[in-house]
C-alpha cells in the first residue's frame, strides 16, 4: 500500500531510466552498479544541472517547470502516454497537446473500417483531413479516392465543391457543426495555428464560410446524430452518425454512419452491388 509521503515522481524517473540502454546513447556501459542511466547522463541530455536533477529525484526542490519537464521526457525517450504520466504526478495536470501531422491510420484500424460494410465511416483529422474510409463511405458519402490528396479535407468539400453540397439536404446547419466543431477541434489538439492557411483560404473561396466562421461556434465533435444524404442513385438516406476518439491520437476522430432503418441499409446495400470494386486505392 503506497504511504501518503511517497515520491511518486522520483520513483517514476529512477524507474524510465533503469529502462534505457546507456549504450545507445553513447554511454559507456561496463562497470554500472545498477542497470540503465546514470542521473548525471540523464541530466546532460535534459540540459540540466546533475545536483538538481538529483534533488529531482529525492523530492526536493519543488516542481519543476513544463519547459523542463519536456526535456525530461525527450532525455528519457518516453512515450505519449509516459510523457502524459510525468506531467500528471509532477504538475497535477496534462501536458499541452502537441500538433501531429498527419500520418495515415494503421492497418488494425483500417481493418475496424473495413469490417463496418453497411454503415460508411472515415477517420479524419483535427483539420477535417480524411485520410482513411471504408467502401460504404466511398459509395455513399464520396468518392475519396478519386480527390487529390488536398483535397480530401471536409470543409472543402462542404463549401466548395458542388456536388457534396447537392448531397445535404440541411447543408446549412451541417455546414454550422462542420466549422464550429473544426474550430474546437483544432484548439484542442493544438493545430490552430496550422489550420490557419486552410481558413484564409476558405474566407476568400467562399462567403458562407466566411460568415459562419466570424461567428465564433464551437461545437464537440464527439457525439452522436441524424444524418440525411441524397444521393444521386438512391434517393434520401437516413443515418445516424457516431464520433469517437482514437487511442493515443488527439488529432484524430473516427466517424461512423449508420443506417437508421432496414429499408436505408437496403439502399447502402444496392450502392455497394452496383459498384465495382476498385483496385488500388484505400477502402475504396
Amino acid at each position: 500500500m503506497p504511504v501518503a509521503n511517497e515520491n511518486l515522481l522520483g520513483t517514476y524517473l529512477k524507474d524510465r531510466r533503469a529502462k534505457l540502454d546507456p549504450a545507445a546513447f553513447g554511454f559507456p556501459s561496463a562497470r554500472r552498479r545498477t542497470p540503465g542511466l546514470r542521473r548525471e547522463e540523464v541530466a546532460q541530455r535534459a540540459n540540466v544541472s546533475a545536483t538538481w536533477y538529483t534533488w529531482l529525484e529525492q523530492g526536493r526542490g519543488g516542481a519543476p517547470s513544463p519547459h523542463v519537464l519536456e526535456r525530461i521526457a525527450r532525455a528519457l525517450m518516453l512515450t505519449e502516454v509516459e510523457r502524459e504520466h510525468l506531467f500528471l504526478i509532477a504538475l497535477g495536470r496534462p501536458p499541452e497537446v502537441r500538433h501531429q501531422a498527419p500520418e495515415g491510420v494503421t492497418p488494425r484500424l483500417q481493418r475496424v473500417l473495413d469490417s463496418l460494410e453497411l454503415s460508411p465511416a472515415y477517420v479524419k483529422t483535427s483539420t477535417s483531413d480524411i485520410i482513411a474510409w471504408n467502401r460504404a463511405a466511398s459509395v455513399v458519402l464520396h468518392d475519396y479516392a478519386a480527390l487529390p490528396p488536398e483535397l480530401r479535407n471536409g470543409l472543402r468539400l462542404v463549401f466548395c465543391n458542388a456536388s457534396v453540397r447537392a448531397a445535404m439536404p440541411n447543408w446549412e446547419s451541417d455546414a454550422r457543426f462542420v466549422v464550429a466543431a473544426f474550430r474546437a477541434d483544432t484548439a484542442r489538439a493544438g493545430s490552430a495555428e496550422n489550420a490557419k492557411a486552410l481558413v484564409d483560404e476558405l474566407c476568400r473561396l467562399s462567403p458562407e464560410f466566411e460568415a459562419i466562421w466570424r461567428d465564433n461556434d464551437v461545437r464537440s465533435t464527439y457525439g452522436e446524430g441524424p444524418k440525411q444524404v441524397r444521393h444521386p442513385l438512391a434517393g434520401l438516406i437516413a443515418l445516424e452518425y457516431s464520433t469517437f476518439a482514437v487511442d493515443g491520437r488527439p488529432d484524430l476522430s473516427l466517424v461512423i454512419y449508420n443506417p437508421a432503418t432496414p429499408a436505408d441499409a437496403d439502399r447502402v446495400r444496392s450502392l455497394i452491388k452496383s459498384r465495382p470494386k476498385a483496385v488500388g486505392t484505400p477502402s475504396s
